[in-house]
């Protein structure tokens, strides 16, 4: 059965994408801790990112550093922090979060309520340091 991500990333939920290619997709979280938490997932389902074959779990990675790169630029941060969980969604992925400290990589922390208009806002964003 599709995860919730498989169906964002054939466009069956809307998103806020960020980018995609053949083998993985980029969008935003939308329980985001910080403005710009973007999720990185490879399209291909598996449960667990450490069962990923090493080709996958390497494009993944280096997808997800195009991403933050775009993100650092366009989110005014310190850093970009990388979290992998992946207890919520059965699907491999990577938390991608602008971070001014440590504890704003701290899931226990109430997430944000951004408005539509505010996260295409930040999408267009993060975009236009990927073309």
């Amino acid at each position: 059965m599709a995860t919730i991500f498989s169906k964002i990333a054939a466009g069956e939920i809307p998103s806020y994408k960020i980018a995609e290619n053949d083998l993985y997709f980029a969008f935003l979280d939308i329980h985001p801790l910080t403005k710009g938490h973007t999720l990185v997932i490879p399209k291909k389902e598996e449960d667990y990112i450490f069962r990923l074959d090493d080709e996958s779990y390497q494009g993944l990675m280096l997808f997800a550093k195009k991403i933050a790169l775009a993100i650092e630029k366009a989110i005014p941060c310190k850093r970009i922090g990388m979290a992998v969980i992946g207890l919520e969604v059965p699907h491999a992925h990577v938390h991608l979060i602008p971070i001014q400290q440590e504890n704003d990589m701290n899931f226990r922390n109430p997430k944000l309520e951004l408005s539509s208009e505010e996260m295409d806002k930040i999408a267009a964003s993060i975009r236009k340091y990927l073309e």
